[in-house]
């Protein structure tokens, strides 16, 4: 069946009844290509039958449906227009795991953070009612989405306007149970149905426009009307905000789905909100056992849901686990994320140390504030967060942490290109922000063993804010020791290679690339220093000069944007008289990356060892 559906005319056609085959064929054909590209699986296999659903309802793409975050956008992808493309889903060149504007008119705003649907609905179905159009808006949003304030100061606004919106809750923490059994379901259908809505209405306005009684007699049946409801509906908050609440709904029931769908999309006044319930990983058992594992996960047997490749020791494992083993000799030690808790390392804390873990949900302006407010206790807090969600809280940085000067610690998670996610994930910017905030000190380790050390430095640290960026990816977990680490100093570079030619100032995960850049240059004849730069932040100039002194050139090589990075912070730090040996600073230009492998996306931009070995060649004739 799905091989007949080339876009959502095709849909359309197909009775209610054979939507559920379909729903099926699209989960096997969703499994099948991302056994083999990785990618969100959990998300995407829980809204199929919704997402079936709502193109089956509403007049796509005229009817613009906004998705949160976008990572369960494949369904949609695959039912307009896209489902050959899919096959090549987050490969460099293919389509992207997210929505793009620019890849289809059926992808209303690009998304790939979280909670910021509601606001973009808002605003589509503004700019119509402004414009004088028709269409609908349709945003939907997960249950963890809302946890993000964004999501509540947009509800905030439009609970006050009388503008037609409809909002999808999709709630996939819980499963349906007798709670919300018979007599919700017939609430819901009455409440969804056009009759009772106009009879609401004109009966409102009727009550009201009694003389004398009106106004008292209104609120009583009002302030009645809605105790009954909130007795048996558990969507009083979105009414009390103004939004009319229906649900919840089973999210797995194609005609139900439709028929509420249907009877919402009536009522052409005022913001709506239908509450569904859904299964992660719904329809493949590896995934509804342990969906967090399969949220965004790499290419894997069908079978059994295992991944391939050999052992590693991830970065964020590393960081994780070396603050769970400080946390037992320090009981001042803090650990916080912001609904990353699997994806930064400290489920081991959290188990070690529950009492002093936090995870603070989609809040990354809120986990800053709070650490720095703990540090004012005699605390430690720790911040573990991704370099691409951090942008999110630099007011925070500045306002609340660096004018106070406050010790906090910094553990910036997937910083540089992180590969197949593309533009909204990369963690290109984090440099340019940290080292612009007086007070902060950024660290940059390049191995396993210099990442434990520096966050042991930074246990003991209480001069002011200290922020430690490591890469995804991992090291070999063989003989690597927790129970031990080796001082650091900051703001001191490490010679790795000598070399009288060229030197490379580099640092985290572009030391292996120098070092292939020295080796190929070798072999023409030209020496290197590499020099570990460690610290982005004071920078060790007095050592860095020393190392340009006695070569002929040099370059900067970093994984992050040239414009504010880190070799454009130290050209600007040396005496005039020695930047004229630095040849130029290596890094990612003024664009924004798209999604594909790192090796790659440093090939396109020219920082990969081949590139750079060519153009040192080309310049230093």
């Amino acid at each position: 069946m799905l091989e007949k559906i080339n876009d959502v005319r095709d849909l359309r056609k197909l009775p209610i009844g054979e939507l559920e085959k379909l729903a099926h064929e699209v989960r096997e054909y969703i499994l099948e290509v991302i056994s083999k590209n990785g990618g969100h699986l959990a998300s995407s296999l829980g809204v199929v039958e919704l997402t079936i659903a709502l193109h089956y309802v509403f007049n796509t793409p005229r009817d613009m449906i906004i998705w949160d975050v976008g990572h369960q956008c494949y369904a949609h992808k695959i039912l307009t227009g896209r489902r050959e493309a899919f096959r090549s889903i987050r490969q460099y060149g293919g389509i992207s795991g997210f929505p793009k504007s620019h890849e289809s008119e059926f992808d209303a705003f690009d998304t790939g953070h979280s909670s910021t649907s509601l606001s973009l609905a808002c605003g589509a179905a503004v700019g119509r009612d402004l414009t004088r159009k028709k269409h609908k808006v349709i945003a939907v949003i997960g249950d963890g989405s809302l946890t993000g304030g964004m999501a509540f100061e947009a509800i905030n606004q439009i609970g006050q306007m009388e503008t037609d919106l409809i909002i999808i809750l999709n709630d996939n923490e819980h499963s349906i149970n007798e709670n919300v059994g018979a007599m919700s379901k017939y609430l819901t259908r009455i409440i969804t149905g056009s009759m009772y809505n106009r009879i609401r209405r004109k009966s409102m306005d009727l009550i009201k426009g009694i003389p004398r009684f009106g106004s008292a007699l209104f609120n009583f049946i009002y302030r009645f009307f809605e105790s009954f409801k909130k007795m048996i509906i558990p969507g009083q908050l979105f009414e009390d905000m103004g939004v009319r609440y229906f649900g919840p709904v089973d999210g797995h029931d194609i005609s139900l789905l439709i028929g509420i769908l249907e009877r919402v999309k009536q009522i052409n006044y005022g913001p709506k909100i239908i509450h569904i319930l859904t299964k992660k990983g719904k329809g493949y058992l590896p995934a509804e056992m342990n969906p967090a594992r399969f949220h965004g996960i790499g290419p894997f047997d069908r079978a059994t849901g295992i991944t391939g490749g050999g052992a590693v020791l991830s970065y964020s494992e590393i960081a994780g686990k070396t603050l769970a083993h400080l946390a037992t000799r320090d009981k001042t030690i803090i650990a916080i994320t912001a609904a990353m808790k699997l994806g930064t390392g400290l489920y081991e804390f959290e188990n070690k140390s529950p009492e002093r873990f936090f995870d603070v949900g989609i809040a990354e302006q809120h986990a800053i504030t709070f650490a720095g407010a703990l540090t004012k206790s005699g605390l430690k807090p720790f911040v573990s967060i991704y370099s691409t969600f951090l942008q999110r809280a630099v007011d925070q940085l500045i306002h609340d942490v660096g004018i106070m000067n406050l010790p906090i610690r910094l553990l910036i998670d997937r910083a540089g290109a992180v590969g197949q996610d593309g533009e909204t994930h990369h963690g290109l910017f984090d440099i340019a922000i940290i080292k612009n905030i007086p007070n902060f000190m950024l660290l940059a380790p390049s191995t396993g063993e210099e990442l434990r050390d520096m966050i042991c430095f930074a246990a003991g640290h209480e001069h002011g804010p200290v922020a430690i960026r490591y890469p995804r990816g991992g090291v070999n977990p063989a003989g690597f020791r927790f129970d031990t680490h080796r001082p650091f100093t900051p703001g001191k570079i490490k010679r790795l290679t000598a070399g009288r030619n060229l030197a490379i100032f580099t640092f985290g995960d572009m030391v292996p690339i120098a070092r292939q850049v020295r080796t190929l240059l070798l072999k023409r004849g030209i020496s290197t220093s590499i020099i570990n730069m460690l610290t982005i932040k004071p920078l060790d100039i007095r050592g860095i000069e020393r190392v340009l002194k006695n070569v002929k050139c040099a370059i900067t090589l970093e994984n992050g944007v040239v414009a504010g990075g880190a070799g454009e912070y130290l050209l600007l730090s040396i005496r005039p008289e020695l930047r004229r040996k630095i040849l130029f600073c290596a890094g990612f230009p003024d664009r924004f990356v798209p999604h594909g492998s790192n090796e790659q996306l440093l090939r396109k931009f020219g920082i990969d060892a081949e590139s750079l070995a060519q153009r040192l060649l080309s310049l230093m004739k």
